[in-house]
């Protein structure tokens, strides 16, 4: 197993362990103008690459999240595609549609750099396999593309159930036309069985993961990861800073800028950001091919090149300090276990509202996370409202109030 770090299980004696944190202290200042200053620099950095599993394949270990809209940033593109950040990731609803249209933007404007950029996109809300086809080549449109080098069949794959023959031989087919080199999915919850079932198919060639400081204290995500590089299946990590909503009880709210202060202090002494340093703890694990980041500005896309090309690495201490972070403010972070929809099959979109939860209140992506849960149907979300999640929050391995959750979510979303 990849001994990247001490793994124990999550569930420990969480309210010892926060009794003794809490006395950290309140508030924190951030570095002040730490990422202006590395917004000024000269963008002479080189993103080093890594191989995508057996795909033979060559990624950018930081790649450009493209959950915004490219078409209006291209100076995001440029600055990503001068650093060496050239794997982007993008969806068809991604920025209404500009996301990808964004990027044909690029390339129409600088043709060459097509064959040195790797492009993900995804079959999003695709009702079958032919709607998907149809989806695929509109993206290949916007994109002013013939091809995609990775696509995601599966935009948030819950149960690998949803990987089907047709997409199988859709897989096959197109990448003996040429239109893709490497078939996978993309995953948000029930992630670890997702993954060891995917490093047994053998024809998934990648997957897209949650994957941050607190998802790394779980030892079966950490398992299936490896059992994923062990079959030549390429990981790529996306929600990488583990944010939280942490606004639905004071009490968390307090707690978590008490060991933010303690985080910040600890990285900044040693020279990062603690963005900086979730993101080179990811990489701390050679299974990880490449972080993806929504880089929205050119400050935080400056930081999170550095946070790549720089070669130091973060040594156990570090890994125990964001450990420490991650157990001490775990009831405001959801890790899609999928524990609840198995308790509460009636209402399969627990976890999935719990993350746009997050989107809404930490990434402050309003209309996004209210886009998202509007699509849920509306008969699910009355069922919602009306249980008591208390089985699911005995057994949660984050002893997260799911009920008092759901309850803001609702509130906040609709």
């Amino acid at each position: 197993m990849i001994n990247f770090m001490e793994n124990n299980k999550l569930k420990i004696d969480r309210r010892t362990f926060i009794s003794k944190t809490a006395a950290a202290g309140a508030g924190f200042v951030l570095a002040g103008n730490q990422l202006d200053i590395l917004a000024k620099e000269k963008n002479t950095l080189t993103v080093p690459k890594r191989k995508l599993g057996k795909t033979g394949i060559e990624i950018s270990t930081l790649g450009l999240g493209g959950e915004f809209n490219f078409l209006d940033n291209q100076i995001i593109l440029r600055k990503a595609y001068d650093a060496g950040a050239t794997f982007w990731d993008t969806a068809p609803f991604y920025g209404g549609g500009n996301s990808e249209l964004g990027i044909g933007k690029f390339f129409e404007r600088k043709p060459d750099a097509r064959k040195n950029v790797l492009i993900s996109t995804k079959g999003s809300r695709a009702k079958d396999i032919k709607d998907a086809d149809r989806i695929f080549h509109k993206s290949l449109q916007r994109m002013k593309t013939d091809y995609v080098d990775l696509y995601c069949s599966v935009h948030g794959l819950g149960k690998i159930d949803q990987l089907t023959d047709d997409m199988k031989n859709w897989a096959k087919n197109a990448k003996a036309k040429g239109l893709i080199k490497a078939f996978g999915f993309s995953t948000h919850r029930n992630m670890a069985e997702n993954l060891r079932r995917a490093a047994k198919l053998g024809w998934v060639d990648f997957v897209m993961t949650s994957y941050n400081f607190r998802l790394m204290q779980d030892d079966k995500i950490n398992q299936a990861i490896e059992a994923c590089h062990k079959a030549g299946v390429g990981v790529i990590a996306m929600k990488t800073q583990g944010h939280s909503p942490g606004k639905y009880i004071d009490a968390n709210q307090e707690l978590e800028s008490k060991a933010d202060k303690k985080v910040v202090e600890h990285f900044l002494k040693i020279g990062f950001n603690k963005g900086q340093a979730k993101i080179k703890a990811v990489l701390k694990n050679p299974a990880i091919s490449c972080v993806c980041v929504a880089c929205k500005n050119i400050s935080i896309l400056n930081s999170n090149i550095q946070a790549v090309k720089e070669l130091s690495k973060l040594t156990d201490c570090d890994m125990n300090v964001l450990k420490e972070y991650a157990l001490t403010t775990c009831r405001g972070y959801c890790i899609g276990c999928g524990r609840c929809e198995k308790i509460f099959p009636e209402t399969p979109y627990i976890t999935d509202t719990m993350r746009f939860l997050m989107y809404h209140d930490s990434y402050g992506e309003t209309a996004r996370a209210k886009e998202l849960f509007a699509q849920i149907p509306a008969d699910i979300k009355a069922k919602m409202t009306k249980i008591n999640y208390r089985p699911a929050e005995e057994t949660c391995p984050q002893n997260l109030p799911i009920t008092q959750i759901l309850a803001q979510a609702t509130k906040r979303l609709s």
